[in-house]
């Protein structure tokens, strides 16, 4: 049976925005891994790809990955405050700061200009009794716990230093002066610079995350990790 020209256009029109929403939820090529689950987790190359959606309040938010090194999401969380989710990739690390020779990143990120978020490492240590974040860059109505202690140049960068608490445990965050989509971190030397204030302990460094801290996203925004990897001896 033919259909009329005007049904016609409407079922083109409403094909065309499926395959446009689908198009803007997916990279461009087939991932090797993804998943809508909140909870998702891949483990490729001693590396952890987490979608890690736990904040209140959250929308979809979809993970794809090709590597521990190359992943990104499609979030779609609405306008409100509070953090909404932290997709990222940890590498655990299991020494003591002292027994550390060196312990370093670099990451290089593709995001969007709206929204509010954070490209930042959330580093922990102690046994999870302390959390270390480093801000490399900053969208929209977003900002550290705590108060600021100092401004710092130390592992390659210049940081706004804050020191806190989220009520389970201490967070120092050292917040880049300025924004940078890529770089190399020397998380040694931070670790030592906060130890050497009496902040903590020789304690056990834990997981090395790297990913998006996302308040908001609303309409969906792609957030891409084109390289990240962390080094120790």
């Amino acid at each position: 049976m033919r259909i009329p020209s005007r049904s016609y256009k409407v079922a083109v029109a409403l094909v065309t925005l499926l395959a446009g929403l689908m198009v803007a939820a997916l990279p461009a090529n087939a991932a090797t891994w993804q998943s809508s689950d909140k909870w998702a987790t891949w483990s490729n190359g001693g590396y952890t790809v987490r979608n890690d959606v736990w904040g209140g309040g959250a929308g979809a938010q979809s993970i794809w990955a090709n590597s521990y090194s190359n992943w990104g999401v499609w979030a779609d969380h609405p306008n409100t405050g509070g953090v909404k989710s932290y997709p990222h990739s940890a590498r655990n690390v299991g020494k003591k700061i002292s027994a550390l020779g060196s312990l370093s990143s670099s990451f290089n990120v593709t995001r969007p200009g709206s929204g509010a978020y954070s490209s930042a490492y959330d580093i922990w240590a102690g046994g999870n009794a302390y959390e270390i974040m480093l801000w490399m860059n900053k969208q929209g109505a977003v900002g550290p716990l705590g108060t600021k202690q100092t401004t710092a140049t130390v592992g390659g960068h210049t940081w706004d230093v804050y020191k806190g608490s989220n009520g389970s445990n201490a967070v120092f965050s050292f917040v880049r002066t300025s924004n940078t989509n890529s770089g190399s971190v020397d998380i040694k030397a931070v670790m030592n610079w906060i130890k050497n204030r009496a902040w903590l302990g020789d304690v056990t460094m834990n997981e090395v995350q790297f990913g998006f801290e996302i308040t908001s996203s609303a309409g969906g925004l792609n957030f891409t990790t084109n390289s990240y990897s962390v080094s120790f001896s």
